[in-house]
């Protein structure tokens, strides 16, 4: 099966069924994209397909065929991918880390697609991403920042 992966093709031989995230990470060795609860509840699997944030845990990687799949280790490659990036840097966002990458694949999708979101189109776009260390206030944040350009 061939799969486009930030912007490359690759050729993998895997199940239709195998989910996205094995692919990328047990394959191709890009273990960025981490594993959470495994059921599409946590959000720390989250990768972009054409751009729109869904769970790699559950998604077969046959949906993926045809497709552009982004991933965190190259989401600072597009405009607001690097924003977004940058704002939590800025904000010093992670504590833990571990659930990072999925919230920056998320809040880039919608980053991208609305670059002014109120709280509430915040609240939806994030509202699958579980963050065990509680830093929603500082998410929610840096997706501001990035929306007024960098500025406080």
């Amino acid at each position: 099966m061939e799969l486009t992966i930030n912007g490359n093709k690759r050729e993998v031989d895997v199940p239709p069924d195998m989910p996205v995230l094995w692919v990328l990470r047990d394959v191709l060795g890009m273990t960025g994209t981490k594993f959470g609860c495994g059921m599409a509840l946590c959000g720390a699997c989250t990768v972009q397909l054409d751009g729109q944030a869904i769970r790699s845990c559950m998604t077969p990687v046959s949906a993926a065929a045809g497709k552009a799949i982004t991933t965190i280790e190259a989401i600072g490659n597009t405009a607001a991918g690097k924003k977004v990036q940058e704002a939590w840097i800025a904000l010093d966002v992670p504590q833990c880390g571990y659930c990072q990458s999925g919230q920056i694949m998320s809040a880039s999708a919608l980053f991208a697609k609305n670059p002014h979101p109120t709280d509430s189109d915040i609240d939806a776009a994030m509202g699958g991403n579980i963050c065990r260390c509680g830093t929603y206030r500082r998410i929610r944040a840096a997706i501001k920042h990035a929306a007024q350009g960098g500025r406080r």
